[in-house]
């Protein structure tokens, strides 16, 4: 048998054979590299308050968090002259129905335009205005993920098989009108009496106790609260205490801080060693620390911000992003695709977008299931598969994190979704409702009879179930 290889006939393109140029693209606009083009610094001195502020004081993390506001009346104090009365009194009202405390970064306040405060994304996400609330959908709770349910220690949540979330403090570096632990995190309001989860050795030695008991736990997100708020040795303590555990694989050191107040990285010398100790612990044990954080929109992002991850990356410090979908913030196309092109461009890895959680007194920020969809959509193929986030529903009622195009059911008229959690808690139905002010006439007038409530729930639950069958 010959062993000879065959000659196939080459077929030549014709216009290559007349000599043709191969085709190449087109020169690229520059506007589609928008992500490269971030602020430097805001200017701060643009705010009366700040007017007399040197840089070096600004770029310093103490001055950041000693000057950050944590009373209305005196971050209201801080605007007058800046914007208009009516904002201010718009603002006070807001204040007084928020179930979220009050504590915003001078950077916050820098970052906001202020000619135009009422649609500005980052305004809108920390400081409520009364004539943007709408009443809460009648099947929000304080506690939607039931955090506390799956608690078998205070401040300790484990819900999926392999990983457990613990709480060490319940204070942050600012707080975000839509944070989904406003049952926990920061002071009483008007509106919400907290459960308390200060830092207590006590209370931390029961959590450790508990996952060092649990051999099938390997992986612990260090939240809060905000890590951000930990100091250098307690935040070595927990790093080192998790990373003796020989269960213990993996560890998530949550922080929203690297939006809000970058500075500390730059400055708080001590803090970052300590987190780099952590990391470099880690590694020697082969066990995986990173860092997630918590952008939700491309203005977050400035030089300070490019500075402080350069600084994380050089000291090898891995960093995802988990952001928030919401509406007037990052609900459109071209916002969501420059926020996640722009994270790359930091050495930030996209990983999560959340469907807003159903919180109390942030309807207005809430949005559609089906536009997470869209948005997820569009947003794949604009970069790398490794820096396209996963768009997630956290199923309300303790489901964990779902595709957002995984449900068993979604009825666009009634806003009822119904997805399952095979893995977390098998044979369990979970909803979630998108906000009734978005739906259709038909889903609005059904929403507004109670007697119709549960028959939409039931209607979904029916046809999740008739699918799974």
């Amino acid at each position: 048998m010959s062993t000879s290889l065959v000659s196939l006939p080459i077929q030549k393109d014709a216009h290559a054979a007349e000599g043709a140029v191969p085709a190449v693209k087109p020169a690229v606009d520059p506007s589609t590299l928008r992500h490269k083009a971030f602020l430097e610094a805001p200017d701060w001195r643009r705010i009366p308050a700040y007017k007399d502020v040197t840089e070096e004081q600004f770029l310093d993390h103490h001055w950041q968090s000693k000057k950050s506001i944590t009373r209305p009346d005196k971050l209201l104090e801080a605007l007058r002259g800046l914007t208009s009365d009516e904002f201010i009194q718009d603002a006070t009202a807001g204040f007084a129905h928020a179930p979220m405390s009050v504590r915003v970064s001078p950077y916050v306040m820098s970052l906001i335009d202020w000619n135009d405060p009422y649609s500005d994304p980052l305004r809108t996400q920390f400081i409520p205005l009364a004539s943007r609330m709408l009443p809460d959908h009648p099947k929000l709770g304080l506690d939607s993920l039931h955090e506390q349910e799956d608690a078998p220690v205070p401040g300790l949540t484990h819900r999926y098989p392999d990983k457990a979330l613990f709480l060490p403090l319940d204070t942050c570096p600012v707080y975000c009108r839509f944070c989904t632990r406003s049952y926990a995190v920061g002071v009483d309001t008007e509106e919400v009496e907290k459960v308390k989860l200060h830092v207590s050795p006590e209370r931390w030695a029961k959590a450790f106790a508990y996952v060092a008991s649990r051999p099938e736990l390997e992986d612990i997100v260090v939240s809060g609260g905000d890590a951000y708020n930990l100091r250098a040795e307690q935040l070595k303590l927990i790093g080192s205490t998790l990373l003796e555990m020989d269960n213990i694989r993996r560890i998530r050191i949550a922080t929203k801080g690297p939006a809000v107040m970058p500075q500390k990285i730059l400055t708080d010398h001590e803090w970052f060693d300590a987190l780099t100790s952590v990391v470099e612990l880690g590694r020697k044990k082969h066990k995986e620390v990173v860092l997630h954080t918590h952008f939700n929109h491309p203005n977050e992002i400035t030089g300070i911000t490019r500075d402080a991850m350069n600084r994380l990356f050089e000291r090898g410090i891995f960093v995802r992003n988990q952001a928030v979908l919401q509406r007037g913030v990052n609900d459109r196309p071209e916002t969501m695709k420059l926020l996640v092109k722009r994270l790359g461009h930091v050495n930030v890895h996209p990983y999560y977008v959340y469907v807003h959680d159903l919180v109390k007194g942030v309807e207005d920020l809430r949005t559609t299931v089906q536009t997470a969809i869209d948005l997820e959509k569009i947003v794949r193929g604009s970069t790398a598969g490794f820096n396209t986030p996963t768009f997630v529903v956290d199923a309300p009622g303790g489901g964990g994190k779902r595709d957002c195009h995984s449900y068993e059911h979604y009825n666009k008229t009634t806003g009822v979704s119904v997805y399952t959690a095979p893995s977390v808690k098998a044979g369990q139905f979970y909803t979630y409702f998108d906000p009734i002010h978005l739906l259709p006439e038909e889903g609005r007038r059904r929403w507004a009879d109670p007697k119709e409530h549960g028959k939409m729930i039931q209607e979904a639950l029916d046809a999740a179930a008739a699918k799974a069958r």
